[in-house]
Parts: C-alpha cells; structure tokens; sequence
C-alpha cells in the first residue's frame, strides 16, 4: 500500500523502529547480564556493533525512503515543492542529459524548467535513497536530499564514522576487537537517540508540510 496519508506514515516509521529497538534492547540486556563469561560477553559486544550498524542503516534507509514516497504521493505541482524535492525530481532528466550527451535531451531539460513547472510532479521514490556503508557524509547527502536539518548529527560525526561504522567494518571483515561495555553502553543510546530524532524530525516536516515551498516563494515563481 502507497504511503499517501500523515497516518500511513507515521504508521511505517513507527513500526519499523518499534521492532529494532526491541531488539537492540533485548541484546543489551544480555550484554548487561553479568553470569556469561568474559569471552561470551566479548562475542556479544562485536555482534551489538553489527546490530547497531545494521538498525541504523535499516531505519535511515526504510525512514528516508518512506517520506520521499509520502512526497511523491501529494503529487504537488513542481513549483510548489521545496528546493530540495525539486532538484531530486530533476536529477532523473538531468543524469539522462548527462549521459546521452544529445541536444534533443538537454532542450527537453531546458522545456522543463521553463514550461513545466506548474504541472503535476513525479518524483521516483521507489528504493531511491540507498545507505550502503552508512558514513556522516553520506548521511549528510541524504539529511539535505530530504530537506531536514543536519544541526543535531554534526556533532555526532565522529560517533557514526568511527564508533559505530569503522568498528562495524572492521568486526565484518573479520578483526578482532575488544569492545569496551561502557562504550557500547554509550553508543547503544546515541544511535537510539539519533533513529528517533530522525524518525521526529520526518514526522514533524510531514505533519506541517516543509517539503513544500512557502507563499512568499510561491508568489515569486
């Protein structure tokens, strides 16, 4: 079913992170219970860091790509979406300018901005958004690509990049690492504080309408 109402979307984000912190919790509660051994609870600790990796990169990707089908589906007229929604719903014509290098191509591009700004958009949403190998910069893209606020994760670029994905990395290729408990503990309640902020800050631009333009924009358009 296409997410096409504020329901629906909260409804998505809101089951797909319910399920990862359940699980996340469940695995720090085994970490946190103290009859393992020390080699149990060392195994234990890289497998939370692949699971932290894993859920974030999995809601990041479900959440993002959730909210830019719930775009897509107020199928708003060009001019009446935000920068960013339209620079994405331009990327399409543009790649295909770029690749085929052929003039009939870059006059449809130039038709566009001209005389098509009024019509109906068609933004493709459909797994658009791809997280793979997850880093701050990457994220970034993605934060901007969406229109969001990035001020909240920039002080946390160091906690993505390298406690969490270069940790993550390297337990996958299969290094060894002594994970210290306090440290998981910590990271285990930012990448939990930065999921919901992420998931807060989708449902609050849903629910007053940031992915479209303002009067004052619109007015000049």
């Amino acid at each position: 079913m296409k997410i096409r109402t504020l329901e629906q979307l909260n409804k998505q984000l809101s089951d797909k992170l319910v399920w990862r912190k359940k699980e996340l919790s469940s695995l720090k509660a085994m970490i946190d219970w103290k009859s393992p051994s020390l080699d149990q609870r060392n195994v234990l600790l890289r497998s939370g860091i692949t699971i932290l990796y894993a859920h974030w990169e999995g809601f990041i990707k479900v959440a993002a790509n959730s909210y830019l089908e719930f775009v897509a589906m107020q199928r708003l007229p060009y001019n009446q979406l935000s920068n960013n929604f339209i620079a994405l719903a331009m990327k399409d014509q543009l790649d295909q300018a770029r690749d085929t290098n052929k003039a009939t191509i870059y006059c449809e591009v130039a038709d566009f901005f001209i005389t098509k700004l009024t019509e109906r958009s068609r933004i493709k949403y459909e797994n658009r958004i791809v997280t793979s190998n997850l880093s701050s910069s990457v994220f970034k893209e993605i934060v901007f690509m969406l229109g969001l606020d990035y001020s909240f994760y920039e002080l946390k670029e160091v906690i993505i990049d390298e406690k969490l994905l270069a940790k993550r990395n390297k337990i996958a290729h299969g290094e060894y690492l002594d994970i210290d408990e306090n440290d998981y503990d910590e990271l285990h309640r930012q990448i939990i504080s930065m999921m919901d902020h992420f998931r807060n800050q989708i449902d609050n631009c849903a629910a007053t309408k940031q992915y479209c333009c303002n009067e004052d924009k619109l007015g000049q358009i």
